[in-house]
């Protein structure tokens, strides 16, 4: 299969309804076999998204193991809820983390990023659909919260912006109410800061609003066996 021409073929529709300059496309590879991954790179793919943390580590270690260059070209997404117990994992091996749910994951992502001197990004997860199953912040929350977000901000712990989800029965209506409000929280705090929402699902409407950071997994890869 021919992952790197469905990878271009979403790209390019993404492209032709955003107004970001440069959106990016993340390959989401959660619960995908060893060679799948392989074959995507070798097509051409450097974004990936991985769920699960360990499974992350296993599948990309053994790339970076097997085409040393990889691990410079390569860009690893964490995608899931941010869990304090594992932050030593995450940090140091994917280069963002896209669910940072609440003040104390963030501080423990601060303090290991300093601390080891390694790198990272992360994307505070507002919850706009009121869903109690969703991880992340409300909207009342964030302007309590923002000073100290801002304050955890620092040279190794990067503050790059906001990830968003539609609501889970996939209603367009308000999906599309989700991602403009996001859109315009995010521009009346700072246009500067980037969102990471849109699924395979959605991704053409989360496009339209302006989301710099795509997410999309079976479009590219096909449903999952597992």
């Amino acid at each position: 299969m021919e992952y790197g021409s469905k990878y271009t073929d979403i790209f390019s529709e993404i492209r032709s309804v955003s107004p970001v300059v440069s959106p990016i496309l993340i390959a989401v590879s959660k619960k995908q076999p060893y060679e799948v991954i392989k074959q995507a790179y070798n097509d051409g793919i450097r974004h990936f998204g991985e769920n699960y943390i360990q499974e992350g580590i296993e599948k990309f270690t053994r790339l970076f193991s097997e085409i040393p260059e990889s691990r410079e070209q390569t860009k690893l997404h964490h995608i899931g809820p941010l869990q304090s117990g594992n932050i030593k994992k995450v940090v140091g091996f994917f280069h963002f983390v896209h669910g940072v749910g609440s003040l104390s994951a963030l501080k423990e992502l601060n303090k290991r990023s300093d601390k080891e001197k390694q790198k990272i990004s992360f994307f505070i997860q507002w919850n706009l659909t009121n869903e109690s199953q969703k991880n992340g912040i409300d909207p009342d929350e964030f302007l309590v919260l923002k000073d100290s977000i801002q304050d955890l901000s620092s040279e190794y712990c990067n503050w790059e912006g906001f990830m968003v989800m539609g609501p889970s029965s996939g209603d367009p209506i308000e999906t599309e109410r989700v991602f403009e409000s996001a859109a315009n929280m995010r521009t009346s705090f700072s246009s500067e800061l980037k969102l990471s929402m849109g699924m395979s699902g959605d991704y053409l409407m989360a496009a339209r609003y302006g989301s710099d950071y795509l997410r999309v997994g079976s479009l590219i890869f096909g449903e999952r066996n597992i």
